[in-house]
């Protein structure tokens, strides 16, 4: 059983919340966890929180915190000096205004089942409330997780689809850099899409490479022989020969289609968006 007190109100202030569990043997034990935004003397544990929950190698999670981290869009919990659970986010654009994509969140093996995840989220959407922004944005890992955020506030943004195919006749592309990646996927993206730029686009490196062709955008990374397809956006039936210039046998494309994939919360009452289709999985 937890029961947790929040000792400031103010979103803008850290939340010192203490925790009393059942500690069998040794009657109720207590501890005192708070709420904040990471220094920098924390990154190495909320490393080994990362490594814990998600297994990412070091050369990721080096490009990661190099290239993408910014405490600012971080909030954790700390128990003493290890990180308990932990919260992060890619400012992304829509409409004029800024939207969160809650990109992942940990929680420590030994303090899972004790509502931190709740807790976190709950304190992030009123920081970002606090700091303006229209609303979050995320992507549940799996099918039976949309019900437990939908009893969080979130309802499905967008649809999505995996085209499974075998390689064909190979198709014309070119890698292209992030910037040129940046401006061709506005043209791109369907009505009332979320604009995924600056830090995305850094995670997007570490995560795939980028291409074009004739009526087509892609980000895909290959794995053996299969090309895995973050997002295709445009002709998605040169999902094959895309396969094939990429060398490889079979590929699986996620495109625009039916199965809820995002989901969003507002904290405002601007404009809902509508397309949400490049996740970092």
């Amino acid at each position: 059983m937890i029961w947790a007190f929040p000792a400031c109100e103010r979103p803008s202030c850290p939340i010192i919340r203490t925790i009393w569990w059942q500690n069998t043997g040794h009657g109720f034990g207590r501890m005192t966890m708070r709420i904040d935004h990471p220094v920098p003397t924390q990154i190495p544990a909320l490393r080994r929180l990362w490594q814990e929950s998600f297994g990412d190698t070091d050369a990721f999670l080096d490009g990661f915190f190099d290239r993408v981290f910014s405490s600012d869009r971080c909030r954790c919990i700390f128990a003493g000096k290890e990180a308990a659970a932990a919260l992060y986010w890619l400012d992304c654009d829509y409409n004029g205004g800024k939207l969160a994509y809650l990109y992942a969140v940990a929680t420590a093996e030994a303090s899972r089942n004790q509502g931190l995840c709740r807790k976190l989220m709950e304190d992030t959407h009123a920081l970002l409330q606090a700091r303006g922004y229209a609303g979050t944005v995320l992507v549940p890992g799996e099918a039976g997780l949309f019900a437990m955020y939908e009893k969080m506030g979130y309802q499905v943004l967008s649809c999505m689809d995996t085209r499974t195919v075998c390689s064909d006749a190979s198709v014309a592309l070119k890698a292209i850099a992030p910037e040129e990646y940046a401006a061709a996927r506005k043209n791109f993206l369907p009505a009332g899409g979320v604009v995924q730029e600056k830090e995305s686009l850094a995670l997007l490196t570490l995560c795939a490479g980028l291409y074009a062709g004739d009526g087509f955008l892609l980000a895909a990374r290959k794995e053996g022989d299969t090309v895995f397809g973050l997002e295709l956006l445009g002709d998605s039936t040169r999902a094959a020969g895309i396969s094939a210039a990429l060398g490889a046998a079979k590929g699986q494309f996620r495109i625009p289609g039916e199965k809820p994939f995002a989901m969003y919360h507002p904290l405002s009452d601007a404009p809902k968006p509508a397309y949400f289709g490049l996740a970092f999985d």
